[in-house]
């Protein structure tokens, strides 16, 4: 119920914008960072380059959606959808843990998962609010 209330007061194109900026910046960090980060979370430093290469045109399209006054239906939708299915994917890879993630790649998994959880929600209240 706290992320309704929290809904109520942002826009839908402020919650696909902001999920644009976050997604860039995780983007730009397991880029910039693979290597060190591999260590501390135990999953490889390839695994983690290419994740974040894959959040750039990520970024991209949440950008260009969220830039629209009024952001298409459908586009939000998608979007939704793909949280959902990043959202899926990360509990996949806690529970299988293929890499022998340390207790941080654990705890990182789960926390970067919540936080996509949170932007799904504010663009699904944002859109039945808007429709």
């Amino acid at each position: 119920m706290a992320i309704a209330a929290i809904a109520n007061t942002i826009s839908l194109r402020h919650a696909v914008l902001a999920d644009g900026v976050i997604s860039g910046a995780m983007g730009a960090l397991l880029i910039v960072a693979s290597s060190p980060l591999s260590g501390l979370l135990g999953v490889p430093e390839n695994f983690l380059f290419w994740v974040g290469v894959v959040l750039l045109p990520w970024m991209a399209s949440l950008i260009v959606i969220g830039r629209e006054e009024r952001p298409a239906a459908g586009a939000v939708e998608t979007v939704i959808a793909v949280n959902a299915l990043w959202v899926l994917g990360s509990i996949v890879l806690a529970v299988w843990n293929p890499f022998a993630m340390t207790a941080l790649g654990f705890a990182f998994v789960i926390a970067q998962a919540l936080a996509v959880t949170v932007f799904a929600e504010l663009q699904f209240f944002g859109l039945r609010r808007e429709a």
